[in-house]
């Protein structure tokens, strides 16, 4: 392996936490808010990421958060499912 794989693999792992993470803050958290407001909040989620990105060494940060996004997915799915069931009954 060279240095240049190592970096690559660095970044591919960064980009794939950073993906994840915006997935599940979109899913499970945000709301509307102003764009300002919205720039400052993900400009600290890619920095944060960098952190998650030092414990993704010891720990399974990508997978966790892999799991998150799958469950919230299906939560939202489900979500959109019974609302829609609800309002074809009235």
């Amino acid at each position: 392996m060279t240095k240049s794989d190592i970096e690559m693999g660095v970044m591919f792992q960064y980009i794939f936490i950073v993906i994840l993470s915006v997935i599940v803050y979109r899913l499970g958290f945000a709301k509307k808010l102003p764009l300002m407001k919205n720039v400052i909040i993900y400009t600290c989620l890619v920095l944060g990421c960098l952190l998650l990105l030092l414990f993704s060494y010891g720990l399974p940060i990508a997978e966790g958060l892999l799991v998150a996004a799958i469950v919230l997915i299906i939560y939202k799915f489900r979500l959109h499912q019974s609302k829609k069931q609800q309002t074809e009954a009235k």
